[in-house]
């Protein structure tokens, strides 16, 4: 399969813009659809083309790309008969969502049948990656598949082969188990520091290039000393991702204590203290509330 001459690209939000910006930018004819027209609207500026329907979208697409809000939803439509009808023998489906890996599998088996090729690759990196085409792009599937898909998906980040149908989804399930039990515990540090009387800054600076230091440390850590939680990942998402990684663990009869003490933060988080569409570095806020209550 030689580089796509039209991408169809279903799922315009924070992730999805850039990512298709960058694809615009390279060259691409990119098609859009967004359940919010206004939101895949602002693409047209940049040569991006508006469908009214999915299946519009996918009319005569080289490649399709789904960067949705989970399995489900790719799933209602993949599964709709006008789409389906409308896809292009030998295409390539490439499912960027976070989803559960026996999702991509039955994903990648439906396709099959219809002759259409499928890669589960979910990404991590937040909007700053998407914005700067620097995601890390964890890549299941075929790997001849893979290496046709490759010119692609390296104009939005740095894409890995990580094994057969289903792998990059559960690479993207650890990815989230480690992201969420960071945030929580740099959240600790940072509230430490704070009440201790240091300058969170500081440290952090400090921290700069030591075997504590991380990505969530410096830019997270600074979203909580300063307050902002304006949504880079969604605390709502996060806490789907681990109901993912948990439900995954069970299949496989692990138990997982620290990822499931943090699930259920940021489930009391989202639920109960209304930070469902916060950024999910607002897990800070709940250990504040945490601390405030005892």
């Amino acid at each position: 399969m030689t580089i796509p001459k039209k991408i169809a690209f279903i799922g315009i939000g924070l992730m999805g813009l850039p990512m298709a910006k960058h694809l615009l930018a390279a060259g691409h004819q990119v098609v859009v659809w967004n359940r919010t027209p206004a939101k895949a609207a602002a693409l047209t500026d940049h040569g991006g083309v508006v469908a009214e329907t999915p299946e519009q979208a996918v009319q005569d697409a080289d490649l399709i790309i789904t960067m949705l809000s989970d399995g489900a939803v790719v799933d209602a439509i993949l599964q709709a008969p006008e789409l389906q009808a409308a896809l292009q023998q030998g295409s390539l489906w490439v499912d960027m969502s976070s989803t559960q890996p026996v999702q991509a599998r039955a994903q990648s088996a439906r396709l099959e049948k219809l002759g259409i090729a499928h890669l589960d690759a979910p990404v991590s990196g937040g909007t700053k990656g998407a914005e700067a085409a620097s995601l890390a792009i964890m890549v299941g599937g075929q790997e001849e598949t893979f290496l046709a898909a490759l010119p692609i998906l390296s104009i939005m980040g740095r894409p890995v082969h990580v094994g057969p149908s289903g792998s990059g989804q559960l690479a993207k399930l650890a990815n989230q188990a480690i992201v969420a039990v960071t945030i929580g515990a740099v959240a600790e540090a940072m509230l430490l520091l704070d009440k201790g009387g240091a300058d969170p800054a500081a440290v952090r600076d400090a921290l700069r290039g030591g075997f504590a230091d991380s990505t969530i440390l410096q830019q997270h850590g600074t979203r909580m000393t300063t307050g902002n939680f304006a949504p880079g990942g969604l605390s709502k998402l996060q806490l789907k991702d681990l109901n993912n990684v948990l439900s995954e663990a069970q299949n496989v009869n692990l138990s997982l204590p620290v990822t499931q003490h943090i699930r259920d933060r940021f489930d009391h988080f989202v639920h109960q203290m209304g930070g469902a569409d916060l950024d999910h570095a607002g897990l800070y806020l709940e250990l504040q509330s945490r601390n405030s209550d005892s």
